[in-house]
């Protein structure tokens, strides 16, 4: 069975009404044919009582004369009034002979019917049947009239009558086929505007709206889809008034977290440093198979210092409403590329002046950022990471935008990484600034990441970031 899926509608509605139009063509023809067929065996069996009457008089005539020579049965009567092309008309005996017949000629002008349609007439209508009509006389047999049509005669008129319906079908089908699919396309212009709707909707244009339809079903789709328009509008500006409110919950969780442990494990570390410079003296002077374990104590203290001066970095980076978000950046790029030792590389590039966007949308780009190279480095074991960072001035119509471009060497096949925020969290904070994000993983290794964020939002924002 075909599948019909993905084919024009106008063109499986026309296919459609061809078909039933072809259907209906053959109805009528085969109503006519079967209403030539009963027409044929009236007449015919009407020229039999004809006949059988006739002869029924010449008998009696004869006998009511006492003529020894009569001349029955004599069918040049009948057969001159009622005589038409291929038709016949016989007596036959009580012995089953025929003693006379008369038949027409056929009409030269009949087209030879194929032999398809004469087996299929033949086999549906028998065309030679007989119409029998007893002959009597005093109440006693003395034969039939019979009378039939030639089945080549009637078969040639079959076909005639149904060649001239077939000629109707093929000038008429083409012109009904063309006027139905005109008719279907000004009906369904309509459903281009609908799917141009739901493009935009689907690009994230949530103020797309669809105009009143003539048809009354169209009509209530495109009512239905302004008020899921509506909706999806107003739905999607909660949610991102929401993400904004996590998203400073978030942050500020951070900053009280990176406070927390400033205060109170750096403390901790420095004095367990001091105590440790502490025991290595005494122990330098009273018991000096000890300072191996002192200076191990100091070693592990720093190290415990070095990361925790990491994680503070990453858990409360830089003031960017002060540094700027272009010089946040290029500070996070050389802290990462003096951590991995030259073991990994990150480069960056920057394009264009950043000193007018609000603090909260630096603060975000930095956070994607910093995310973005965490995933690369740690997850993805990446060995050159690349960051451009992009000011694009504004079309003659339309606003401009901040374009990041993040692409690692990573490991073939690895999934976004799912630790911390992860692309999720991107995803968010980019959706409450109304830009777009896009992450693609290349089959050869390495992923690439995109995006973009609309710059007249954030500039509208920024006094009531810095009065906030």
């Amino acid at each position: 069975m075909r599948n019909w899926s993905g084919s024009d509608l106008k063109l499986r509605l026309t296919l459609r009404v061809a078909v039933v139009s072809m259907l209906c063509f053959a109805a009528i023809s085969g109503y006519f044919l079967v209403d030539a067929d009963r027409s044929v065996r009236a007449r015919i069996t009407a020229v039999a009582d004809v006949t059988a009457r006739t002869l029924e008089l010449q008998q009696s005539k004869t006998q009511w004369l006492n003529n020894a020579r009569s001349d029955f049965p004599n069918l040049d009567g009948v057969a001159a009034s009622v005589m038409a092309p291929g038709l016949c008309l016989a007596f036959r005996n009580t012995g089953g002979e025929i003693s006379q017949r008369f038949c027409g000629g056929a009409q030269t002008d009949m087209a030879t019917p194929p032999l398809a349609f004469t087996a299929l007439y033949r086999r549906l209508f028998d065309p030679g049947r007989e119409a029998v009509r007893p002959v009597v006389s005093r109440g006693q047999a003395i034969g039939e009239a019979v009378v039939w049509v030639d089945p080549a005669v009637l078969t040639a008129e079959a076909w005639h009558d149904a060649g001239r319906l077939m000629t109707v079908l093929m000038l008429a089908l083409p012109l009904l086929c063309a006027l139905v699919y005109a008719a279907l396309s000004r009906a369904l212009r309509p459903t281009l505007l609908i799917r141009d709707g739901l493009a935009r909707i689907a690009t994230g244009d949530l103020a797309a709206r669809l105009p009143p339809f003539d048809l009354a079903e169209l009509s209530a789709i495109g009512d239905v889809f302004n008020q899921l328009a509506e909706r999806l509008a107003a739905a999607l500006g909660d949610r991102n008034a929401l993400t904004q409110k996590l998203i400073l919950v978030q942050d500020e969780e951070r900053r009280h977290l990176a406070r927390e442990l400033h205060d109170e494990f750096g403390q901790s570390l420095a004095a367990i440093r001091a105590l440790a410079a502490s025991a290595r003296l005494t122990a330098a002077q009273d018991c000096p198979p000890l300072l191996a374990e002192c200076d191990g104590i100091a070693r592990t203290a720093t190290d415990m210092m070095e990361t925790l001066r990491g994680a503070l970095f990453r858990l409360r980076p830089p003031d960017v409403d002060e540094l700027g978000l272009a010089a946040s950046l290029e500070g996070l790029i050389a802290g990462w590329n003096s951590r991995s030792r030259g073991r990994q590389r990150f480069e960056i590039t920057v394009a264009g002046s950043f000193e007018r966007i609000p603090a909260s949308t630096a603060a975000n780009l930095y956070r994607i950022v910093q995310e973005a190279l965490t995933n690369a480095a740690k997850h993805a074991g990446a060995t050159r990471v690349t960051l451009r960072l992009e000011m694009r001035e504004p079309a003659l119509a339309g606003d401009g935008e901040i374009v990041l471009a993040i692409d690692d060497d990573g490991k073939p096949g690895d999934p976004p990484a799912k630790s911390g925020m992860g692309l999720l969290g991107m995803r968010e904070r980019v959706a409450a600034l109304g830009g777009r994000l896009s992450f693609a993983a290349r089959q050869s290794g390495g992923s690439s990441l995109r995006v973009s964020v609309p710059v007249a939002a954030g500039l509208e924002a920024a006094p009531r970031d810095r009065a906030a």
